[in-house]
């Protein structure tokens, strides 16, 4: 990762084949999200390291993202963590140049690189709120998926108001670990969601699940595998995760009914294709299956 001080913030160094404009897009996709703000092309995030709150204001320039504080200047230690989990947020290290390469030969993919071109996918850095969001959006739709999401964060987050807008932090592992299942209900999440979230919360607070220990299991098989041992994650739980979170291009969350949606307008299919299909349609996707499914949940909020 390559990034400098200056005077009134940090600059990132970002690849030729990013466009913060194309991920902009990303961030627009819903009105419910509260966790980030764009304004006139500007993106605030508030972070929290240690105890310090610090809100960033990110902007692109010319071959850079620029990030300054609007409230507090951190430290040298706070702007290293700041420039990882940015460069993580926007997968600013992957050399998509392969991807590239291998989309402009397939017929599915190619149209979409052309229109999108510079899109990341965009992570989610923290553990915890990776495998919230990917429980909480099981087998419902995505509104209502956000309509939880955001009665989770309000309830359970850390708020800081500046000049009248509202900036929001995920709840934390600890914080949930003192909730019960009945709070949760009263949200509207189901019983069993309401279980695996708090029974996640307290694996990741006492240690026994992280990034890391994740890391340490080995290969992406390895990892999904161990994934999928925690109550409530399956499959497409793990692949979420791992495309998301773990930043691995190989996940392929093959099950997502918005992938399944993606193929058909793509295709102009009568109906959503089958699993079958799809691994016909991915079979030249190989190491790429987390930016070709992202690419294509991209096509399917068009007119944005």
């Amino acid at each position: 990762m390559n990034w400098t001080d200056c005077a009134n913030g940090i600059e990132l160094a970002i690849p030729k084949d990013f466009s913060f404009t194309a991920c902009l897009t990303f961030f627009h996709r819903t009105d419910q999200e509260i966790l980030y703000q764009v304004k006139d092309d500007l993106l605030y995030k508030l972070l929290k390291i240690e105890e310090q709150l610090i809100l960033c204001k990110i902007s692109a320039q010319v071959a850079i993202l620029k990030v300054e504080f609007p409230l507090h200047q951190p430290t040298a230690c706070e702007k290293q963590y700041i420039a990882q989990y940015i460069a993580e947020w926007f997968d600013l290290a992957r050399d998509l140049h392969g991807f590239y390469t291998m989309a402009q030969q397939d017929q599915i993919l190619q149209p979409l690189v052309e229109t999108y071109k510079g899109l990341r996918v965009i992570g989610i850095p923290c553990l915890f709120e990776a495998l919230t969001w990917a429980i909480i959006g099981q087998q419902i739709n995505l509104p209502f998926a956000y309509t939880l999401k955001r009665r989770f964060i309000e309830s359970f987050g850390e708020q800081l108001i500046v000049e009248g807008d509202s900036y929001w932090l995920f709840p934390t592992p600890a914080k949930i670990t003192e909730i019960q299942v009945e709070d949760l209900r009263r949200l509207q999440f189901s019983q069993r969601k309401a279980e695996y979230i708090i029974a996640i919360a307290k694996i990741i607070a006492n240690g026994e699940l992280t990034k890391d220990v994740l890391r340490q299991q080995g290969d992406y098989i390895a990892i999904k595998q161990h994934l999928m041992t925690i109550r409530g994650i399956g499959a497409w739980t793990a692949d979420y995760v791992l495309m998301r979170c773990l930043q691995e291009p190989t996940a392929f969350p093959i099950a997502d009914v918005g992938l399944h949606n993606a193929l058909k307008a793509q295709l102009a299919l009568a109906q959503k294709p089958t699993i079958e299909e799809i691994n016909t349609y991915a079979q030249h996707w190989e190491g790429w299956q987390a930016y070709a499914t992202f690419y294509l949940w991209r096509s399917l909020y068009e007119t944005i």
